[in-house]
């Protein structure tokens, strides 16, 4: 699970690439309601700065990926094997690989858009329609996995990360 946060600055954030996840990466207090090992936590903040050319606007986009550790937690105490830690983690690094995907559909889609004098609201429903489709990418993905513990779906999904990762076009 993800949030993603849209945030109108004109300030870079602080960002960090892609990544694979580590059991240190989950720093916060795990949450025992409904039965889940680990929760994943990152956000995308979007900011931009806008300067008028003759009949449109140049907007320069800063799209940051920031996996939030101290939101983001394992319930080691269920979590017995390191061959289950192994899972637990391949499962939460979909998590952070559809957040990171997300990331690079603003980047190159705004990047190809024409900004005109409306460009806060166009910006804002590409980021709303695009975080929209992941938000439901994550859903899809703990349905059809089952938390992980469906392993032919997670075997599926990994196979599917790892194409949608290798043949990613460029930002």
């Amino acid at each position: 699970m993800y949030v993603a946060l849209l945030v109108f600055l004109c300030s870079a954030a602080y960002a960090q690439p892609y990544r694979r996840l580590t059991p240190n990466d989950f720093r916060g207090v795990p949450k025992t309601s409904g039965g889940a090992v680990a929760f994943t936590n990152c956000s995308i903040e979007f900011s931009y700065v806008a300067k008028k050319e003759s009949y449109y606007y140049m907007l320069t986009f800063s799209i940051h990926l920031t996996m939030n550790s101290n939101e983001s937690w394992m319930d080691r105490t269920k979590i017995n094997t390191p061959a289950m830690m192994a899972e637990i983690l391949k499962h939460e690094q979909g998590h952070y690989n559809i957040a990171y995907m997300e990331q690079q559909e603003l980047l190159r889609e705004l990047s190809h858009t024409v900004f005109y004098s409306n460009y806060e609201a166009v910006a804002k429903n590409i980021f709303n329609r695009v975080d929209a489709k992941y938000r439901q990418l994550n859903l899809d993905y703990d349905a059809d996995t089952q938390n992980s513990t469906n392993r032919v779906q997670q075997q599926s999904w990994d196979a599917y990360f790892k194409k949608k990762l290798e043949f990613m076009p460029p930002a």
